[in-house]
């Protein structure tokens, strides 16, 4: 019965690839630097990695929003926010996987009765500004930082080139980790009340928590959507938009991924706060507004030059 229920998930995280994988590597093939096989294959791998690695952090701030106790309600609620993102896919736009989730959260939370968690839901919305803002000035700051370098050790175009094309690999592999780690909180988060997995040890040599089991399968649903459905949404964000050169969508897609680590990372939260600095909020937070702010702003600041 649980796998039943349990389809709506993974029909949710299925969607999230065919959408949200086009943050990740949509612009290196948009700008035809890295093919469309070699990008779905190495985004799958590390969406798998970064949601069973890291997965956990973003989960607990969703999971205050409201008091899903009945498989029922994780259906409902993942298979709400799921069709809501595969009808944006169909129509090859990019949207926020995390937003679809808060709101059918909400929407269960109405019709239900239960109470909606203001402070978690002012944390939530609150990075739903924060982070476009973070994408935009990371993107500033590594747009000067490029130029500086280019203009600094005169690098030949061919050289640029190749060191373009292998820092978009890099991006889109850390993109790919921090994608999973920040959004498997979206796909799985409702169900890990209600899960019925216990602690497991793997041949001896790790152990898997029961929502780490949740995030495994959370993650694989996300992987085949991105290799069976994400080249459609790929090609908006990589062309669609707006024309981005391959400098550009370096800048863009690397100042997406440090934003949604930022926004998962467990240990940068505890480290801030062991030095008494205010930390980072770990939220599941929109990777389609990081990325397409971070264009944006690059196109502003080519134009403005």
């Amino acid at each position: 019965m649980f796998a039943f229920f349990l389809s709506s998930g993974l029909f949710l995280g299925w969607s999230l690839g065919a959408n949200d994988a086009s943050n990740v590597f949509g612009t290196a093939v948009g700008a035809k630097m890295i093919r469309f096989r070699t990008a779905a294959i190495y985004c799958s791998i590390f969406i798998i990695l970064g949601a069973v690695i890291s997965g956990a952090g973003a989960s607990h701030t969703l999971g205050k929003l409201g008091s899903i106790n009945a498989l029922g309600g994780a259906f409902v609620v993942a298979f709400a926010a799921a069709l809501s993102v595969y009808l944006m896919t169909l129509a090859r736009f990019p949207v926020s996987t995390s937003q679809a989730i808060v709101g059918a959260i909400i929407g269960w939370n109405f019709f239900s009765g239960a109470l909606t968690d203001v402070d978690s839901l002012t944390k939530i919305v609150s990075t739903w500004i924060l982070c476009p803002v973070l994408s935009a000035l990371f993107a500033i700051f590594f747009y000067k930082l490029i130029v500086f370098i280019i203009q600094s050790f005169k690098i030949h175009m061919f050289t640029l080139d190749r060191y373009t094309r292998n820092g978009l690999l890099l991006a889109g592999i850390f993109g790919s980790y921090s994608l999973g780690a920040n959004n498997i909180a979206n796909v799985m988060g409702v169900f890990i009340p209600v899960s019925p997995f216990s602690d497991i040890s793997v041949f001896g040599l790790f152990n898997l928590s029961a929502a780490q089991q949740l995030f495994c399968f959370g993650g694989a649903a996300i992987a085949v959507g991105v290799l069976t459905y994400s080249k459609r949404v790929m090609a908006t964000v990589g062309s669609g938009i707006m024309d981005l050169s391959p400098v550009a969508a370096l800048v863009a897609v690397w100042s997406h991924s440090i934003v949604l680590f930022l926004f998962s990372s467990q240990g940068l939260e505890a480290f801030l706060r062991s030095h008494g600095l205010p930390s980072i909020p770990l939220v599941p937070v929109s990777s389609s507004q990081a990325i397409l702010c971070g264009c944006r702003h690059w196109n502003g600041l080519i134009k403005g030059r």
